[in-house]
């Protein structure tokens, strides 16, 4: 009985000795998993970001002038008639223009009695109403819209009181481009080309490739003016320049 039991105890002793080992090597296999599997992550994670720019440079082609005429005089019906005149007149400066009268729209008409006011002094009103009429012009003739408005000269030395504008910042018309949906699908594919050409080029310079688009956002269609006038507003200016930016993130391999 005895060697049986000289025999248990050195295989008792050689399974104490493995476990040890077999412990170490595991951990190390682990390790080696743990730290291929984050080496993977980064990889994976490898990308970037860049952004493609289309421009186009347009023309507005419909152009909206309001035209604000006033009168003042003590007789209602006196100012009233006018600031009639002055509309005749001017649609027949704008027929010299070649602008059509169809395009010539009475728009608001606004009246106002000095009276009215109760910390106004009767004594010191030299007119007590003062009658304003405003035309509105609407063409699809841009440039004839812009000819016109640098010769309103004309109307004021004929006596005429007038405004020109909304009011509101600079004056003159407005000029809109309307055809933004026509050019949007060309640039587009314009902006998102240049987008992934230099992504190519990043890739190539940090010796990967392109491995497929992790994100992508369009951007926003600008309408900027031509020119950078101080002053002057995309709205004051015929000729505009679209933009776009597109902004892609690929993801990177090698």
């Amino acid at each position: 009985m005895e060697p049986t039991s000289h025999a248990g105890e050195r295989q008792a002793a050689s399974t104490a000795l493995l476990r040890p080992a077999l412990l170490a090597a595991g951990i190390a296999l682990a390790g080696w998993f743990v730290g291929h599997g984050f080496v993977r992550a980064r990889d994976g994670d490898r990308f970037v970001t860049v952004k493609g720019v289309s421009e186009r440079k347009v023309q507005a082609d419909i152009a909206f002038w309001p035209i604000t005429l006033s009168a003042a005089d003590n007789d209602l019906h006196l100012a009233q008639t006018r600031v009639n005149g002055q509309v005749e007149q001017v649609k027949a400066f704008l027929a010299r223009q070649g602008l059509e009268a169809s395009g010539i729209e009475t728009a608001r008409l606004d009246v106002q009695d000095a009276y009215v006011n109760p910390y106004q002094d009767r004594t010191k009103v030299a007119s007590r109403y003062i009658v304003r009429q405003t035309l509105m012009v609407t063409s699809e003739k841009p440039e004839a819209v812009l000819a016109a408005s640098r010769q309103v000269g004309e109307l004021v030395s004929a006596g005429m009181v007038l405004s020109s504008g909304q009011g509101q910042g600079e004056e003159g018309p407005t000029f809109v481009f309307t055809h933004l949906n026509d050019i949007k699908p060309e640039m587009i594919g314009e902006a998102t080309k240049r987008a992934r050409e230099a992504a190519e080029q990043f890739a190539h310079d940090s010796g990967g490739r392109l491995a497929g688009i992790r994100q992508a956002s369009q951007g926003v269609f600008e309408i900027l003016p031509r020119d950078p006038i101080p002053g002057s507003t995309e709205e004051g200016q015929i000729n505009k320049t679209v933009r776009v930016v597109s902004t892609i993130q690929y993801a990177l391999e090698g």
